[in-house]
């Protein structure tokens, strides 16, 4: 601990006796065993007063300190080879001013030192030497994260870009996930080693990255790792080589920090714009297909080629399995909603007040109820958003349906477009006709529709519904039915009976429908002729005579 810190912790030990205990002064200098003068500041102020710099000594070196910086900077201009040494310097100034009471080991120090600010301070900045470096075939691998920025569903959004890059032939597998947290990373090596068809057989070089690094143990490449990363790496067989912390080790991994500014520049620009980061990933499945034709540097062969060479030397993939997503078990609130990563998310209304369990993706989650999968959505980006599904609330609204015009799940339904405009038009002709609550009610009823027919078919169904003002749900999901039946090829249904009704609408009934599957009849028609022979009259001498 340093003297700062156990500073400020001794003021907080002296405060706290002084107000929750009421010692005095006296008691306090004892406990503690400082001085009257540590328990005022204590007592006065929260924190130590900063430690005074020390005044640097003057040395004997002083008055030759502007010599020294002056051939520092003449070196700037001269050769490589023909540039002062401190021995030279400390030669110099023997020589040319008399400097006698100056050591060489003064000279030294102060050059040493010296040298590298001279350089910064002329904006040229300490010399940098890079040396080439050769990779065996299938032996090593790099790893990195890149932001990117994109519009998602109309609204600009930072995503992150996963990268594993094979150090020899230069093939990189790409994804784009909603964090960079360490789901992703883990689904980003997953999808990758599929794509590669295995893994390198030696180290992959990763950064400091908090997805698998707890904490760096000094200035060596020692990491204390995550537990869960540690675990997935032993299950891949994952051999990790982590950079050196800082501007030390930003040079070891140029491959994939070069491959990230080429595969952004190249493909991102301009702003892809997409609905979903599925639909993007597939963009980034045909982009990481098509890079493989090009060549890097000097080669004289493609990246597909020189993968060619090295995708049989590398090692196999596991048998089983790794889940990479992350397991909660929150509780559904009386809203229908579930909190994941301080974001909310519907499931059915049928389970509030139930705990359920969260599988927690980069891009997506699914809620199950024990076994049974009750939702799945896209993961939020970002904090205090909520994602509605307006099917998890169908239910409550059909015994509520005065809640359901202002509701939130609505809005999001038609911000995401699964409530159409042929919605609307239906749902005001069906209040106009039958009042808001039972018109909002059948809107429900042909909402519920669509857990057992397909979306398109649905609207379809509606929009014939609508033009011949059907405006029962039943008609809505006869001529849904209808969509499906024409879209799959099969015959029509058979016509009406009632000819009145065909006359003027393509719309089937629900009594006609049931009529029109039913076998045909090949009764005769019935006869009432032994009921005529009973109206028949008697002759009067039948009759029998009252009294």
């Amino acid at each position: 601990m340093g003297n700062s810190q156990s500073k400020t912790v001794l003021y907080a030990a002296i405060r706290q006796d002084h107000r929750l205990h009421g010692m005095s002064g006296r008691a306090l200098e004892r406990k503690h065993g400082v001085t009257w003068r540590t328990v005022r500041k204590a007592l006065d102020a929260q924190w130590p007063e900063p430690r005074k710099p020390q005044r640097r000594r003057e040395t004997r070196l002083d008055p030759y300190m502007p010599l020294v910086d002056g051939m520092l900077r003449a070196d700037l201009d001269a050769p490589p080879k023909q540039r002062h040494t401190a021995k030279r310097i400390f030669d110099r100034l023997l020589e040319e001013y008399g400097a006698r009471d100056v050591s060489y080991g003064m000279v030294r120090a102060y050059v040493a030192r010296r040298r590298q600010e001279v350089r910064r301070e002329a904006g040229l900045g300490p010399a940098a030497v890079f040396v080439p470096q050769s990779h065996a075939p299938g032996a090593e691998a790099e790893v990195d994260f890149g932001d990117v920025h994109i519009v998602l569903a109309g609204e600009p959004t930072r995503a992150f870009l996963f990268s594993l890059r094979l150090s020899y032939s230069g093939k990189a597998v790409h994804r784009v996930f909603a964090s960079c947290g360490q789901e992703a990373f883990f689904e980003g090596h997953v999808h990758a080693f599929r794509v590669l068809g295995g893994l390198p057989r030696g180290t992959i070089r990763y950064d400091n990255l908090k997805a698998a690094v707890q904490r760096v143990l000094g200035l060596t490449r020692a990491r204390a790792e995550n537990e869960r990363w540690t675990a997935f790496r032993s299950h891949w067989g994952i051999d990790p080589l982590y950079c050196l912390p800082g501007i030390e080790g930003a040079h070891e991994k140029g491959g994939v920090e070069g491959q990230i500014g080429y595969f952004r520049r190249n493909h991102f620009v301009p702003v892809p714009q997409v609905a979903s980061l599925a639909e993007l990933n597939a963009l980034v499945d045909a982009w990481d297909q098509a890079d493989e034709a090009r060549r890097i540097g000097l080669r004289t062969g493609t990246v597909g080629q020189y993968f060619a060479q090295e995708q049989p030397l590398l090692r196999g993939l596991p048998g089983e399995p790794f889940e990479t997503g992350r397991w909660f078990t929150p509780r559904v609130d009386r809203y229908g909603q579930v909190s994941v990563r301080s974001n909310h998310y519907s499931v059915p209304v049928r389970l509030i007040g139930r705990q359920v369990r969260v599988l927690l993706h980069a891009n997506d989650l699914a809620v199950y109820d024990g076994r049974a999968e009750v939702a799945r959505h896209e993961r939020l980006i970002g904090r205090g958003g909520s994602r509605l599904d307006l099917d998890h609330y169908l239910e409550a609204l059909l015994r509520k349906p005065g809640a359901f015009p202002g509701s939130t799940p609505l809005e999001q339904a038609r911000s995401a477009g699964r409530f159409t405009p042929v919605h609307d038009r239906w749902w005001e002709a069906a209040r106009a006709a039958h009042g808001d609550a039972a018109g909002t009610r059948a809107l429900i009823e042909v909402l519920l529709l669509a857990r057992h027919m397909e979306h398109e078919h649905v609207v379809a169904g509606l929009a014939a519904a609508h033009r011949v003002g059907a405006l029962t749900a039943d008609a809505v999901a006869l001529e849904a039915r209808k969509a499906a039946d024409t879209e799959l090829g099969s015959l029509a249904p058979p016509a009406p009976r009632h000819p009145a009704r065909a006359a003027g609408t393509n719309v089937t009934f629900l009594e006609d429908w049931r009529l029109s599957h039913l076998p045909p009849d090949t009764r005769p028609l019935p006869s009432v002729a032994p009921y005529d022979q009973l109206l028949v009259r008697r002759p009067a001498a039948d009759r029998k005579e009252g009294p």
